[in-house]
């Protein structure tokens, strides 16, 4: 069974950095060939895609993190990073990482396109 485990979220100021990292447990001879992505919730807000990134590391951002947030992969060490810099306090929220049974992403980072999830990391960013 697949598992997705997330690390690195914490509290930082604005303009700070942080990286998240998803650690993939399970599934491993076919980590390769999934497409990967980054979510993150706010209290009564809907989840929302962040990054992706398929196969080929073709990667997608949201508007709202394009030039700050970079996403990427380690596929010899099944580990899916997320990096983050110049943070806002409207970056504050719980980050989900999530596998796609797919080798390719879609070109909306939508939640009901992802089929395993991490149980989240929580990032506070503080003026």
């Amino acid at each position: 069974q697949t598992q997705l485990v997330e690390s690195g979220g914490d509290s930082v100021q604005t303009g700070g950095s942080l990286r998240l990292s998803c650690r993939i447990e399970g599934y491993h001879s076919h980590w390769r060939n999934l497409c990967m992505g980054w979510f993150r919730q706010s209290p009564g807000k809907e989840r929302e895609g962040v990054a992706s990134i398929d196969i080929d590391s073709k990667t997608t951002y949201s508007d709202s993190v394009k030039g700050r947030f970079t996403i990427s992969r380690d596929n010899d060490k099944t580990v899916l990073y997320l990096q983050m810099d110049g943070l806002k306090p409207d970056d504050t929220a719980t980050y989900y990482c999530a596998a796609r049974w797919d080798a390719y992403c879609p070109q909306e980072t939508t939640a009901e396109r992802f089929d395993a999830w991490g149980q989240g990391t929580q990032v506070t960013v503080s003026s």
